[in-house]
């Protein structure tokens, strides 16, 4: 009696709950969705088209099929084998790792020290790094080519990188997140007689890791396609970059648009490795940019 008592109550409650409606899905839903299907396949289009071309034979570039007749790999071996391309990798590769490392480590330091000590000028200093922003790099080059000569640092690696260095946007975006967090914790860690590079090291930097991989990712990709300068510091074929190489590589290649496609398709190899790894970091550290000003 007491099952059936309890199949019998379980059975009026299923009758009496409410049906689930389908959610309808407006109009403006729908076009919203289909302008930005338009607009990705748009985006990845010239991309797919460029990473196809770069398997298609030198006759096969400029013909309107999208799939190459027969998959060939020698597009890249020609170009590893015959060209500067390995060494362009590497040059832009020891470019981007050491300039990512740097802003990491000194703009992080940088905007540990003016989010939470306080000290006279604290501010001024502030906009003054912002007002670093303000400037074109365009402007910048003629200053940074006249040190570089100075210094003999023209076709050398530590012309390509001083530049990068010490971003000022680097120190802005890590001012932004130390100060999100609350001086309580440093006050505390002072008290118990940590040093301040201590509670910068073991404190601070925990606690805002999407800041640093936001940072550590534009930094990567910015110094990865930096161009104007690397042409300018970069005066023999053996100091160029990717970037460089391959707009040089262009003109001297002519109407080899096989090998131009095998080269930028490898060049844009570690971005997108960046990208794939890291999209969830990159959204997260911009949505919490600015936060707290």
């Amino acid at each position: 009696m007491l099952a059936g008592d309890r199949n019998l109550r379980k059975g009026l409650d299923e009758s009496v709950r409410p049906v689930a409606r389908p959610r309808r899905v407006g109009g403006w839903v729908v076009l919203s969705y289909v302008l930005l299907t338009l607009g990705a396949v748009l985006m990845v289009f010239p991309f797919v088209w460029m990473l196809l071309s770069s398997f298609k034979e030198a006759r096969e570039v400029l013909s309107p099929a999208f799939f190459p007749q027969q998959f060939t790999l020698a597009n890249y071996i020609e170009v590893l084998t015959r060209t500067a391309f390995p060494r362009w990798f590497a040059n832009s590769m020891i470019v981007a790792l050491v300039n990512t490392a740097s802003v990491l480590f000194f703009c992080s330091l940088v905007g540990y020290v003016l989010a939470t000590l306080r000290f006279p000028g604290k501010n001024v200093i502030f906009i003054l790094i912002l007002s670093t922003l303000m400037v074109p790099t365009e402007m910048l080059v003629i200053p940074w080519f006249v040190m570089s000569a100075q210094f003999g640092w023209i076709d050398t690696y530590w012309g390509l990188l001083f530049p990068g260095l010490i971003p000022g946007f680097g120190v802005f975006l890590m001012r932004q997140f130390f100060s999100t967090l609350p001086r309580d914790l440093f006050d505390a860690g002072r008290i118990d007689g940590v040093s301040e590079f201590g509670l910068f090291l073991r404190l601070g930097l925990p606690l805002v890791g999407p800041g640093l991989a936001a940072l550590g990712i534009f930094a990567f990709i910015g110094n990865w396609n930096a161009f104007l300068w690397p042409l300018i510091v970069a005066q023999s074929a053996s100091m160029r970059t990717v970037p460089v190489g391959i707009a040089l590589f262009s003109g001297e290649a002519g109407s080899a648009w096989h090998l131009i496609m095998a080269t930028s398709s490898m060049a844009i190899i570690p971005v997108l490795v960046v990208f794939v790894i890291f999209q969830k970091q990159i959204i997260e550290g911009v949505v919490l940019t600015g936060v707290k000003g």
